[in-house]
């Protein structure tokens, strides 16, 4: 572990700063959560909209009796199935949870991250970190320190611990009286959830058209090429496209050509996806962006979000 660089990072944590640092999803911006000045630090570099909630990144359980409320003790057992881990919960926040956290909710979103860097990183700055993705609002999410050097170079501090593992953002859920609401699709699917719900609970679908959790607008994630999403390959493509798919194939005639997968596992895919979107989206050659679809069952229907997502603004192209 690079013991020296986090220890630089939590100091500039703890001393209002802001710092992208590795998580097992992909690279977060960070700030202590509990200090308002430096949370809007964030915003600022992002150019994130106010309405738009951050995730609270914690690194012991004991942070929820202090962050939230009026919390049954079934659904810490809950979170505990699945933390460290890619899931957030959205739960009654504390009073010690600043409003620009929140967007001026009354509920917050808790994370424990499955990344040693980024455990250390919150328990030497000796606080929660706030973090949403460290890319501009609405650009493609990074999964990798390079990725959060070309979108966010004025950070105060962003430390490099390689290639995410998981490749997209974390499963989000909120709970509702007996209801455990799925607000964003994530490698931990709906599936595992509903298997580990307490006894009583129901899993639902979003039902809500408010702003509670991030990465919930129609465009999001967003490379600044064309991106344009196909079920079957088509016989041929524009002049300088780029083309993504999941599992090997004879490349047709195109610019260029990345694999997420051989197999089409797509725990693959996910790791890949953005990383592949950032390839294309900085070669100077690719002009408009083309990627496979996957079939939206499993972990299919977190790929599937992130894809529509980052080709809505194009889909009237």
């Amino acid at each position: 572990m690079q013991t020296n660089s986090i220890q630089k990072a939590a100091h500039i944590i703890a001393g209002g700063g802001v710092v992208a640092f590795p998580t097992e999803t992909v690279y977060g911006l960070g700030a202590n959560a509990l200090n308002p000045v430096a949370v809007a630090r964030i915003f600022e570099l992002k150019e994130r909209p106010s309405f738009d909630p951050l995730i609270v990144h914690i690194d012991t359980f004991d942070w929820f009796a202090k962050l939230t409320k009026n919390i049954p003790p079934e659904i810490i057992r809950f979170a505990k199935h699945f933390m460290p881990g890619p899931l957030t919960i959205v739960l009654e926040k504390s009073e010690i949870v600043p409003h620009i956290v929140t967007s001026g909710l009354n509920t917050v979103g808790i994370r424990m991250p499955n990344n040693a860097i980024a455990q250390e990183l919150i328990r030497l700055s000796g606080c929660p970190i706030a973090a949403p993705s460290a890319n501009k609002f609405g650009q493609l999410s990074p999964s990798s320190a390079a990725h959060v050097r070309k979108q966010l170079p004025d950070a105060d501090y962003i430390l490099d611990g390689g290639s995410t593992q998981v490749g997209i953002e974390s499963t989000i859920v909120a709970f509702h009286g007996k209801e455990c609401i799925l607000l964003r699709p994530g490698i931990i699917t709906p599936e595992e959830i509903a298997l580990h719900l307490p006894e009583g609970y129901t899993l639902v679908a979003k039902k809500t058209e408010s702003i509670v959790a991030p990465g919930l607008l129609q465009s999001h994630y967003s490379p600044k090429k064309p991106l344009f999403i196909f079920e079957k390959l088509p016989k041929s493509f524009p002049a300088k496209s780029g083309l993504i798919v999941h599992q090997a194939i004879e490349a047709p005639k195109v610019e260029r050509c990345i694999f997420t997968s051989q197999t089409e596992n797509y725990t693959e895919v996910a790791a890949h996806l953005f990383s592949s979107l950032h390839a294309m989206e900085d070669d100077k050659n690719i002009e408009q962006i083309y990627i496979q679809a996957v079939a939206e069952s499993g972990l299919g229907v977190a790929i599937m979000d992130r894809m529509k997502k980052a080709a809505f603004q194009y889909s009237g192209q």
